[in-house]
């Protein structure tokens, strides 16, 4: 369960589709482009269960496929940086696709991303552009910063009696991904985490437990158009193309993300940044419409 405070963009039509995006195309050559609008701050509570006290506030800033390239520039990555730090998290999960096509991009972004500042740290998964243009390298840029990079991995957060698992995987598409390694020795009756880029691992991560899963990789469709719908299409359900939901045990928040891929525009579907309180289960509050503001 979950309470909206500022929620995604209004749907104008209902989609049936989930747009997992085919992204691995090339970059078409480049247009001059106006500087893009501030991404929309999303903030939502979250209520976990088996969430331990001592991390009941819990502020996670949720970041994903930021696309540094010829259509996300850097000084679009800097101001979501300053967007993000301005919500004060405890901590920041990034989910992945920091760069497009090009390893010149690589420090660049990971430089950038080294300005987020949050009390527990950053934490953050690669996604398939990262694998497709050198997964070694964009690791390597990131730790460099400061980032805590889980591959197929986990990190206990330990503020009190019991910890707060932090569990990441990589890419699935060409199946680097290792849950399994991943939750090694992470208790069973433990709650856990779960950044993982691309969303259809969904049904794995309720398979392991897992208690909340941030993803990012279907931009929210990017382009959604009326009669049409998104230009993308996929295997599974619309439930998982942005936002909130859950599956079985499993709740899962799935972001729009910063950047775009394929076309260098976004229609109806605006980058998004997730701010996410984390709150226990006896704090669960009637619920409430999503309102946008």
């Amino acid at each position: 369960m979950r309470t909206v405070q500022h929620h995604a963009a209004p749907r104008l039509w209902k989609r049936k589709d989930l747009t997992l995006l085919s992204l691995n195309g090339r970059e078409p050559r480049p247009r001059a482009r106006a500087f893009t609008a501030d991404p929309e701050i999303t903030k939502t509570a979250i209520h976990l269960q088996r969430l331990p006290s001592a991390y009941d506030g819990l502020k996670i800033v949720h970041l994903t496929d930021i696309h540094l390239s010829l259509y996300t520039r850097l000084e679009e990555v800097q101001r979501v940086v300053d967007l993000a730090n301005s919500q004060h998290p405890d901590l920041v999960a990034l989910t992945g696709d920091y760069v497009t096509f090009s390893p010149a991009y690589v420090w660049p972004a990971a430089r950038a991303l080294g300005r987020l500042r949050a009390r527990l740290g950053t934490f953050a998964v690669l996604g398939n552009h990262d694998f497709r243009v050198n997964a070694e390298e964009m690791t390597r840029a990131l730790r460099a910063q400061g980032i805590r990079v889980l591959r197929n991995s986990h990190y206990a957060l330990c503020a009190g009696a019991r910890p707060l698992w932090l569990v990441g995987v990589d890419d699935l598409w060409g199946s680097f991904d290792d849950l399994e390694r991943a939750m090694d020795s992470v208790p069973e009756q433990d709650p856990k985490i779960l950044l993982c880029h691309n969303p259809m691992a969904i049904g794995r991560a309720a398979r392991f437990g897992i208690d909340l899963m941030l993803s990012g990789h279907t931009h929210g469709g990017q382009v959604r158009l009326p009669l049409i719908r998104s230009l993308y299409s996929s295997k599974l359900g619309e439930r998982f193309v942005d936002g909130w939901n859950q599956l079985g045990g499993t709740q899962i928040y799935v972001s729009r993300g910063i950047g775009t891929v394929v076309l260098p525009v976004r229609v109806a579907c605006p980058p998004e940044i997730t701010c996410i309180s984390l709150r226990g289960d006896s704090n669960i509050p009637s619920p409430s419409a999503p309102s946008v503001v």
